[in-house]
């Protein structure tokens, strides 16, 4: 089974199932970032991810899949004393071009480059203006120091991504998500040592598709 190629006239997807197993989860190659194809593909579970402004588009759908069920995150005692100790304070909405600049420009190990290209930013700034992708900040002192932008769709928050420049920044924003407000789960997409540490399970593809089929229709939630 290969992945297939989409046409930029549909935003139709293939079913979820004919995702290959390696890597796990490429459903389909190509089409557009517009936003009904991008509010089709989340509906459905299905995330873009590719690594540059270069690349052909490629669409996921892991089985299992990373995810955070409502007040899952891990609030630990270090975290609480970084947030007192930098003074850090909360806000959502506010600066949402700014978080997705400061997740391109955070270096992780081992990645070198962003897949947060300027295609990807295009496209989400667009998906923000319509209500539908949110940012939650940390500030300190006036200056943005973390924060965790996603898709929200219905009662579901559709992780893309974080950063911090102070210690235990987006760890604060992440765990206000889990246990502040009232999605229904936190989709973290793929899983990864330092996800794992804060307290993300695994679902099978089947169980947050039926998630996203109940909670995606109810009534959605604005930051603001």
């Amino acid at each position: 089974m290969f992945p297939q190629y989409l046409t930029s006239q549909s935003v139709a997807f293939p079913p979820t199932d004919e995702a290959i197993e390696h890597p796990n989860g490429l459903l389909c190659i190509g089409g557009d970032l517009r936003p009904e194809r991008l509010v089709s593909a989340y509906r459905q579970g299905i995330f873009p991810w590719f690594d540059d402004e270069d690349s052909p588009i490629l669409w996921w759908s892991p089985n299992p899949r990373c995810v955070f069920p409502p007040r899952s995150v891990k609030r630990s005692r270090s975290t609480a004393r970084s947030a007192r100790r930098h003074g850090f304070s909360l806000r959502w909405n506010t600066a949402f071009r700014a978080v997705m600049q400061a997740c391109a420009d955070v270096h992780r190990p081992k990645q070198i480059g962003t897949w947060i290209s300027p295609r990807m930013m295009r496209a989400y700034q667009v998906l923000h203006q319509r209500g539908l992708a949110q940012s939650v900040e940390v500030w300190a002192e006036g200056e943005l120091v973390g924060g965790v932008y996603g898709v929200t769709i219905g009662r579901v928050f559709f992780g893309e991504s974080m950063f911090s420049l102070r210690q235990d920044a987006s760890k604060w924003a992440l765990a206000w998500i889990s246990h502040e407000s009232d999605f229904a789960v936190l989709d973290a997409q793929i899983d990864n040592p330092h996800l794992m540490s804060l307290g993300a399970q695994f679902w099978p593809r089947r169980l947050f598709e039926q998630v996203l089929l109940d909670q995606c229709d109810a009534p959605g939630i604005w930051l603001a």
